[in-house]
């Protein structure tokens, strides 16, 4: 995860960088009229995922196991674009 500085912190994997970003919006505070922008860069290469991010409390399915609150956090995400390290 980068900054708009360029500075690197936090590691969110995932077999798609949606993937990860999702991961991210977990832990953001955005909305889906104010989203956050999550920039994430692929370990091995010059890219980096730009999106949109923002959660919010859906209510949970009907088969939830007794442990999960009937209420959830759900992440969303849509991405941006991509850019370039040069």
């Amino acid at each position: 995860m980068r900054d708009k500085d360029g500075n690197e912190h936090g590691v969110f994997t995932g077999k798609q960088p949606r993937q990860a970003a999702l991961k991210a919006a977990n832990r953001c505070n955005g909305t889906k009229s104010e989203p956050i922008t999550i920039r994430l860069r692929e370990r091995g290469t010059k890219k980096v995922q730009v999106f949109k991010a923002w959660k919010e409390i859906v209510k949970a399915p009907e088969n939830r196991p007794n442990w999960m609150p009937e209420e959830i956090s759900k992440p969303f995400v849509k991405k941006e674009k991509i850019e370039k390290i040069e």
